[in-house]
């Protein structure tokens, strides 16, 4: 009995280290940085991180974690955001009022997550396959409508001021974008921890057959879940849109591979390594301080993204090894 008490004390830390070892490497990586780069730490490098960098990823690593939390993934989310830019600046271009461009814009995810529910849901082929599918439907969809793969953009002398105030305005002295994060955040936090459908959630993701048996809808489930991933990454296509007035083709692909990271790191936040809208969060912000660090040090892009993939190599360590300790 003794010896069993005396190793108990010994795997419980080495588990919470693991645990809270991404905000830890966070904090890390913003103490060395401010050492090497004496611009790091100031309020306009850390706001422009946070809005140029960080902002548009989060919201995307958000649509992604939806569907991780449902033991799946979503590959096509750089599809939705590209076909939400696309419905935006067209409606917007065309002289539809920016409000009723953004529910286009909206709508377009929603459509892109809809075919991935049919394809999950209704044809059961796996998550992986079926987003990898709609990611190169999407791909081909618009070199279709845009003559090849050509930049629409919004005429200089008509853009509205609503367009102008979601790219680059701010409420009370907060930037929009970061609000959306915010309000987006919250409620992908609500909807996983407080709510019964949240709940269903993440049973179907731990355990997707016993759910079943459990005579929970999976199939419905799966398929709100997509809908939605779809839905919240097609607001990163309005606010990218809303930026550079205009939309360029294929660039929500440029989002995958880190909202794919985050949301893989934020499962080290969780005793049993499932999805956390704050994990993610904290996922995006390391990918960005990493990223602007390494830029005002004077690493190109390219070591950058090595920084980046070093990052997703030690987040399968920690979860891995998480695992084990559990």
């Amino acid at each position: 009995m003794s010896a069993v008490g005396a190793e108990g004390p010994r795997i419980r830390p080495a588990f919470d280290l693991l645990r809270f070892g991404i905000p830890l490497a966070l904090v890390l990586v913003v103490a060395v940085f401010s050492v090497l780069a004496p611009g790091f730490l100031t309020l306009g490098n850390i706001t422009g991180v946070l809005v140029n960098n960080v902002a548009l990823t989060a919201i995307v690593a958000i649509a992604m974690t939806l569907t991780v939390a449902s033991g799946g993934t979503d590959l096509s989310v750089g599809t939705a955001v590209d076909l939400g830019s696309l419905a935006f600046v067209s409606a917007v271009s065309s002289g539809q009022p920016v409000a009723l461009a953004c529910l286009y814009g909206v709508g377009a995810g929603i459509g892109t997550g809809l075919f991935n529910a049919v394809l999950i849901a209704r044809l059961s082929i796996t998550p992986f396959l079926a987003t990898l599918g709609t990611l190169f439907i999407g791909h081909s969809l618009q070199q279709l409508t845009t003559d090849g793969g050509n930049p629409v953009y919004v005429p200089a002398g008509s853009i509205p001021p609503a367009l102008a105030f979601i790219g680059h305005g701010t409420i009370l002295g907060v930037p929009v974008s970061l609000l959306l994060v915010a309000v987006l955040a919250l409620g992908a936090w609500l909807l996983l921890e407080k709510s019964s459908f949240g709940r269903t959630v993440l049973a179907v993701g731990t355990q997707e057959e016993v759910a079943r048996y459990s005579g929970l809808p999976v199939r419905r489930i799966l398929a709100i879940v997509y809908i939605l991933s779809g839905a919240v990454a097609a607001v990163t296509g309005i606010l990218l849109s809303s930026n550079v007035n205009a939309y360029v083709p294929y660039s929500g692909n440029a989002y995958l591979l880190n909202a794919i990271g985050a949301a893989f790191i934020g499962t080290s936040l969780s005793r049993n390594r499932r999805a956390s809208i704050a994990g993610t969060i904290l996922g995006v912000l390391l990918f960005g301080f990493v990223s602007n660090g390494l830029l005002l040090i004077g690493w190109n892009f390219y070591w950058q993204q090595v920084g980046a993939g070093v990052l997703i190599f030690l987040a399968l360590l920690l979860a891995f090894a998480g695992r084990r300790e559990n």
